[in-house]
Parts: structure tokens; sequence; C-alpha cells
């Protein structure tokens, strides 16, 4: 098992109350397919070839770490990829860079793709594209979940809280099915919608020792403003770790105000996971 590094975050705000931060730095696994998508994808690609298949189809929007992901993956096992790729036809660095890696794109406008998981969607892909192994969006699927239960083994010290960003919820469902019962995991929503999400995450989490917080999405998927690109900048030149804009950005920024408002006990430990995808970066200018 390739060791994972974690972190110490040394801050006055939470030295003062006692509390001991850290992430773990699963952006620093394979660049491509950094982070939680690593995860996700390992047992979603080992059953698509248990299955006899060559080609794995996925959806994303436009800013899609699990595109770009699942299009190096498809570069790395020389598998073929095709992404379902949310609204208008649109090239930036995320969309680009699965295209070298070989992923066929197939834009769709947004009311067809909330029909994704509908029979009539699925059968007119396969009339398109053939025969496909189909993984959901962000991995969202058991196989996904148990992936990223794999994820806490990486974690080697005592712990109070573990916290992640939140997409699909897939990653904090498998995260929260690996925990004791004196652990919680706490998922930061990187987009509006946290009853539909916390519903998904109960088809999957089987202990129950997780809770969502909604506040910290400022705005929604991919939205961004000058509060958190300064928050990004003056973490990177504090600790020299560069956080992603769609998710971990919001989720650090919200563990700090969390711990400015006393929200967690005293002599507590938080890991924090970094989910990688900082290639969509590029994709902003702020």
């Amino acid at each position: 098992m390739q060791t994972v590094r974690l972190q110490e975050i040394k801050h006055p705000l939470v030295s003062e109350q006692n509390l001991k931060l850290f992430i773990l730095r699963l952006d620093e696994l394979n660049p491509e397919m950094s982070g939680n998508k690593l995860f996700k994808l390992h047992y979603n690609i080992a059953e698509m070839k248990k299955q006899g298949k060559s080609t794995l189809l996925s959806f994303g929007g436009t800013f899609s770490n699990h595109i770009a992901a699942t299009a190096a993956a498809g570069k790395i096992h020389n598998i073929n990829t095709i992404g379902i790729i949310r609204g208008d036809e649109v090239i930036n660095h995320t969309l680009e860079t699965a295209k070298e890696n070989g992923m066929k794109l197939d834009f769709v406008s947004r009311d067809d793709y909330r029909r994704k998981g509908s029979d009539d969607f699925i059968k007119m892909l396969h009339d398109k594209w053939g025969d496909f192994y189909l993984v959901p969006e962000g991995g969202a699927n058991e196989l996904g979940v148990k992936g990223c239960e794999e994820i806490m083994q990486h974690i080697t010290i005592n712990f109070n809280y573990v916290c992640c960003a939140v997409g699909t919820g897939t990653t904090l469902a498998g995260v929260a099915n690996s925990l004791q019962t004196n652990q919680k995991a706490i998922g930061f929503m990187a987009l509006k919608g946290a009853d539909n999400i916390t519903n998904e995450i109960r088809k999957y989490n089987t202990n129950n020792r997780f809770s969502i917080v909604s506040d910290y999405h400022f705005g929604g998927y991919a939205k961004i403003n000058k509060q958190l690109s300064d928050f990004v900048d003056t973490f990177y030149k504090e600790h020299n770790i560069m956080l992603d804009y769609v998710y971990t950005a919001k989720m650090m920024y919200g563990i700090f105000d969390l711990i400015a408002k006393k929200r967690f006990g005293a002599n507590s430990t938080l890991v924090a996971i970094h989910t990688g995808g900082l290639q969509g970066n590029k994709g902003f200018i702020h």
C-alpha cells in the first residue's frame, strides 16, 4: 500500500483551542487520478475487466474531476472512455485534458442530463456508443463507496473527526462506513442540495456516523468569489498546500470557520481529506 502523507496544519486558531488539524494528502498520489478518484475507480475498473468490456462510460460537468480522472484511467489501463458532459459544448482545461487522454466527449442538454439514470436514456447511449461499462457521475455506486472505504487505511493516528468535501456523497459514505463508534465524518457541501445528497449517502452508509454542513458552497457547484480565492492564496502561502476551488477549498474554509466558532471540543483531532482535483484550478481566473 502506497504511503500517503498526513500533514499537520499549524495555525494559531487551531492551537489556541488545543486542537490538532491534519490534512491527508491524497492529492500527492497519481497526478492525473489523484485523490478520491483513484479509490472510486479502482473496483469499477476491476469489475469492468471482469465483465470483459473494453469501454467505460461516465457522466460529469465541464469542470468534473471525475471525468478527467476517468479519461486518465482509460489511458493508463488501455481502455476506451466516453464522457457524457452536461450543458453546451465548451472546451476548457479539464475537458481538453480528457480529450488528450483519449476520451470521447458527448455534450447533452441539461434536461437530457437529468434523465441520465433512466432506462430510456441509457438505451439511447447504447444505441449510439455500443456496449460499455457504466460508472455513475462521480463514481457514485457500491464499488465507488467500497474503494473510498479504503481511504481510512491511510489515516494512522487517533482522531475524532474526519472531514471531506461532498459532491455526490460517495466519498463521505465510504469514509463514514470505516469509522469507529467514537469518530464522526463531516461532509462539506460543494454544491446546493444537501437534502438530496443525504438521501443518496444513506443508500450506501451503514452506520449513520456522518453529518453534512451546507453553509460553505459559495453559491453552488464550481462557484467561487474573491473571499474564497483569497483564502486559497493565503492557505498556500502559509502551508504550501494548494487547494482546489471546487471542493477542497470550500471544505478547508468551512473547517476554519467552524473552529473560529468553537464547534469542536477542546483537545479534538481533525483530519481533512485533500481529494485532489487540482487540474481543475486551471479553469479559474481570479
